[in-house]
C-alpha cells in the first residue's frame, strides 16, 4: 500500500527535524508534523515555526497534560506501579498517550501512516509501535532508524546542514533526555559509564539534598478512592496539584533516581531520573494504604504490583491483561480515603501521620496499656496452629 500522508511524532530536535525532511524526501507525500504537550519546558511557538520551515504541511501542538495526569499518572500510582524496585515509569506513561493522540490525528486528517523517531535500540519504538498497532492496526509504521542509513549523529549533523536544518547546541547538554509532568530523564554522554557520578549542573527538575532548605516542610495530601485531591486542603485539579507537588518535591532535593535498569529489548541501560512530585505522590498513598487496606487485600494487590509496572514499562498500556489488572488495582482503592502528613527534608519524603474515616487501625485492639478487647492468652493457640506443619518436619527429622 503506498503512503499518501504521515503523521510524524515531532518535538523540533535534531532527530526529528532530520526525520521530517527525510520523510518528505522519501515518500513524497504531505507530512503532517504532530507534538505533544505534556507538560515539558518547550517555546511550541518555536516549535511550529521550526516545523514548517523543515516542510510540514501542518504543525499539531496537542496539549495532553490534563489527560496525562488524570489518565495515565494517577491509575498508575493508585497501583504504586515501580518497575524493578526504583524507577515510577515517567517515559513509559507518557508513550501510549503520545501514540493516542497520533492515531486520531492520523485518522482525522486522512493520513495512512505514522512514524517515530525511537531509535532500534531503545524501548520507546516498541511502546509506540504497540500503542498504534493495538489502536489502529491498519496504519503504516515508519521507523526511519531502523531503515535509513544515518546512522550516527555525525551524519544527522551533515544531513541538517545540507538541508538548511538549524542544529540545537549539544556541548552543553550532552545528554539525550526526555521530560514530561511526571519526570524527566538522562541518558548518554558520561553516564554511559556506570561508574561516573552525574553532573549537578544537569538536574533540571530539583536542587540537591545538600543545598535543599535546613528546615522541614510539612504538608498534607488529601485523598479519594486512591487520587489525590488537595493539598494543605486546597482542592486542585490534577495538573495543578501535580505542578505544585513538583513544585514542592524540587525544593526539597526529593526524587532524585540513579540506576541500571533492563530494557524490553534485552540490553541494559543506565538512567538518571529527576521524580519530585511523584515521589512525593507514591510515598504518601502507599503510606494512607496502610490504615485502609485489609492486610490480605494489600499483600494480594502488591503481588501484582511488578507484573503491572512490567505491561507499563514493556509497552502493554492497551493490552486487554492490563485492562484487568487496572480494573483490579481500582477496586482495591474504593476505601483508600484520608489525609497523610509528610515531612519533606533534605531529599528526604517521610509520612508522620495519617487519618481516615476508613481506617481499619484500632487503638483500643493495638495498645500496649491494658484493654477491654483483645485476649491476650488467645494467642497461645493461634501461634500452635500456625506452628504444625513445622512441628511434624521436626519430628520427622527425628
Amino acid at each position: 500500500m503506498s503512503v499518501n500522508k504521515i503523521v510524524l511524532a515531532y518535538s523540533g530536535g535534531l532527530d526529528t527535524s532530520v526525520i521530517l525532511k527525510w520523510l518528505a524526501e522519501e515518500y513524497e507525500c504531505p507530512i503532517i508534523a504532530y507534538a505533544a504537550d505534556i507538560g515539558q519546558t518547550e517555546d511550541w511557538d518555536a516549535v511550529r515555526k521550526k516545523g514548517m520551515a523543515t516542510g510540514a504541511e501542518k504543525v499539531i501542538i496537542s496539549n495532553l497534560r490534563e489527560e496525562y495526569v488524570r489518565d495515565y499518572i494517577f491509575p498508575a500510582f493508585r497501583a504504586n506501579a515501580i518497575y524493578e524496585g526504583s524507577y515510577l515509569l515517567g517515559t513509559s506513561l507518557a508513550r501510549p498517550l503520545i501514540a493516542k493522540e497520533q492515531v486520531r490525528i492520523a485518522e482525522q486528517e486522512g493520513a495512512n501512516a505514522v512514524s517515530h523517531g525511537a531509535t532500534g535500540k531503545g524501548n520507546d519504538q516498541v511502546r509506540f509501535e504497540l500503542g498504534y498497532l493495538a489502536l489502529n492496526p491498519k496504519l503504516q509504521i515508519i521507523a526511519p532508524w531502523r531503515i535509513w542509513n544515518l546512522n550516527s549523529r555525525k551524519k544527522l549533523v551533515a544531513f541538517a546542514k545540507e538541508h538548511n536544518i538549524p542544529i540545537p547546541t549539544t556541548k552543553k547538554n550532552p545528554y539525550s533526555s526526555d521530560e514530561n509532568l511526571l519526570h524527566i530523564s538522562f541518558e548518554g554522554g558520561i553516564l554511559e559509564d556506570p561508574w561516573n557520578e552525574p553532573e549537578e549542573e544537569m538536574f533540571k527538575l530539583s536542587v540537591s539534598p545538600e543545598n535543599a532548605p535546613d528546615k522541614a516542610t510539612y504538608i498534607e495530601m488529601d485523598f479519594e478512592q486512591g487520587t489525590p485531591v488537595a493539598i494543605n486542603g486546597e482542592r486542585l485539579g490534577p495538573v495543578e496539584l501535580f505542578t505544585e507537588l513538583n513544585r514542592l518535591g524540587g525544593e526539597n532535593g526529593i526524587g532524585r533516581l540513579d540506576m541500571v535498569e533492563n530494557r524490553f529489548v534485552g540490553m541494559k541501560s543506565r538512567g538518571v531520573y529527576e521524580t519530585p512530585g511523584g515521589t512525593i505522590l507514591r510515598e504518601a498513598h502507599r503510606d494512607l494504604e496502610t490504615i485502609t487496606l485489609d492486610r490480605e487485600v494489600l499483600r494480594i494487590r502488591d503481588s501484582l504490583v511488578p507484573e503491572y509496572s512490567r505491561l507499563i514499562y514493556n509497552g502493554f498500556w492497551f493490552a486487554p491483561e492490563m485492562e484487568i489488572l487496572q480494573k483490579t488495582m481500582d477496586e482495591s482503592q474504593k476505601t483508600v480515603n484520608g489525609t497523610v502528613r509528610l515531612k519533606l527534608y533534605k531529599g528526604n519524603c517521610i509520612p508522620v501521620g495519617r487519618k481516615s474515616d476508613n481506617s481499619l487501625y484500632s487503638e483500643a485492639h493495638a495498645t500496649f496499656e491494658e484493654d477491654a478487647v483483645y485476649d491476650q492468652a488467645d494467642a497461645g493457640g493461634f501461634i500452635r496452629l500456625n506452628s504444625l506443619r513445622l512441628q511434624i518436619q521436626a519430628l520427622n527429622r527425628k
